[in-house]
């Protein structure tokens, strides 16, 4: 009877939630940086936010990191996201699209359901700024147009930084302390942006979970491309980029390029002045022993790039 068709039913919505969420789940599986609940935590040392929002909080950034992760994969046209085949390659790209659709909206439902208007409105707005910066940077890549440090810079605060605010200023809207954290967080996207983009071209570790210098692959204007194809005598490098080399050796050159134009060392004490930067917004906001430890460890992978 009516019954047993609405118990299959059920059954039926059940396994097509999970035929749904299966990309997710397996993105989920990978092993990330888990840099994003350490920020979460450190962040409350200051806003002093209900345990229930900081796990709000948490599940809603760590949901539209791994949609973002989903829709970036195949934006870039990646093979490998930490060692393991990208979630396209597995379940191909019109269930990923629509998976990392879905957990956006489901995200966005979450926080709906917190019943702050604020945190609505941060939520929309840093999603929007956060598809600003994609689409700035999937635009300079696909046109071939290098753009500025500053516009690179400032498509990086959109683009990194949106999550970035979008967790802290979620906290925010649920807590008394109303200083200003843009300019920090700003600033903390940026750094971990830059540093991304110099251990793509430069660390051992990423190239063992990442092709190796996946980003010129990619053809992306990153951090020390766009000072090397700036300061290049040349249009080598530039030219390079545009083929979107998969050979290791045409690689190796490009690297080769980029260490002739200075563009490592620039990048690491462009990184060390932003690293003071944050110390001084630190300092202004109140001593914070977590951000402390945290900026301290990614200050050390710089470090240890080094020697």
């Amino acid at each position: 009877g009516p019954e047993r068709m609405l118990r299959t039913m059920s059954g039926l919505v059940k396994r097509e939630e999970d035929v749904l969420f299966e990309p997710f789940t397996y993105i989920g599986k990978l092993p990330g940086k888990g840099i994003r609940p350490r920020l979460i935590a450190a962040f409350n040392e200051w806003l002093k936010v209900d345990p229930v929002i900081i796990k709000a909080v948490s599940e809603i950034t760590q949901k539209l990191h791994n949609a973002s992760l989903m829709i970036d994969d195949i934006e870039d046209n990646s093979r490998l996201r930490r060692g393991t085949p990208v979630a396209h390659l597995v379940f191909g790209i019109p269930q990923t699209l629509n998976t990392a659709n879905y957990v956006y909206f489901q995200a966005l439902s979450e926080v709906h359901a917190l019943g702050n208007p604020e945190a609505v409105q941060v939520f929309i707005r840093e999603m929007l700024n956060l598809h600003k910066g994609q689409g700035l940077d999937i635009y300079w890549r696909d046109s071939n147009i290098c753009p500025s440090e500053q516009d690179y810079c400032h498509m990086v605060q959109q683009k990194t930084g949106g999550l970035f605010r979008l967790s802290v200023l979620l906290m925010q809207s649920f807590s008394t302390n109303k200083s200003d954290f843009i300019p920090l967080v700003n600033d903390l996207g940026l750094f971990y942006q830059v540093l991304d983009d110099l251990l793509n071209l430069q660390s051992d570790e990423y190239h063992t979970n990442k092709s190796y210098c996946e980003d010129l692959t990619e053809g992306k204007y990153s951090f020390p491309i766009v000072h090397a194809i700036s300061n290049a005598k040349d249009n080598a490098l530039a030219n390079i980029l545009r083929q979107r080399p998969t050979d290791n050796d045409v690689k190796r050159f490009a690297v080769e390029l980029m260490e002739q134009t200075g563009s490592f060392a620039y990048t690491k004490s462009f990184l060390k002045s932003v690293s003071e930067r944050l110390k001084l917004h630190i300092q202004t906001l109140g001593e914070n022993v977590l951000l402390g430890a945290i900026l301290g460890e990614l200050s050390k992978v710089l470090m240890d790039g080094e020697s």
